[in-house]
């Protein structure tokens, strides 16, 4: 059996009814903290050998979560002027105007889960609309005319 002290001197405190909240918080918070300490390590192993560790310092925390995971704030004007239209569609077409108008009426949850339905994202990249990327590298938003009226969709 091997002995772990959970604050200094805990090997000679006996747990009693007055202290045994604080021996059972230390023994949870212990056993978690145990049980991904090898994980998290070899998360940030695997983090820092594809970001240079001098580049993340300049970074607080929020930002750094801003520059990994895209912003889910979505600011509609940088949609617009960032979504391109195939297909005989145009920016004035009567129904990219139903769709804006529409996206539009969306509060911010909605918008996301329709950008995450069409990209299969749901954040935006920091730099915005313009740095919206696919599987294969860069790729604007895109609205485009596909089939005919009287097939259904497929």
């Amino acid at each position: 059996i091997t002995e772990r002290e959970l604050k200094p001197g805990g090997a000679n405190i006996p747990v009693t009814e007055k202290n045994k909240k604080e021996y059972i918080e230390r023994m949870v918070k212990w056993r978690i903290e145990r049980g991904v300490v090898q994980q998290t390590e070899s998360l940030v192993r695997g983090f820092y050998e594809v970001v240079d560790a001098r580049l993340v310092s300049v970074f607080d925390a929020r930002e750094l979560e801003l520059v990994i995971a895209g912003t889910a704030e979505i600011d509609l004007s940088d949609w617009r002027n960032n979504t391109e239209y195939r297909g005989g569609y145009h920016d004035n077409h009567i129904v990219i105007r139903w769709f804006w108008a529409a996206v539009e009426r969306f509060n911010n949850e909605q918008r996301l889960r329709l950008l995450q339905f069409v990209t299969g994202t749901s954040s935006i990249p920091y730099e915005g609309f313009a740095s919206l990327r696919g599987s294969n590298g860069p790729r604007r938003f895109c609205v485009e005319k596909w089939g005919k009226i009287t097939a259904l969709p497929r």
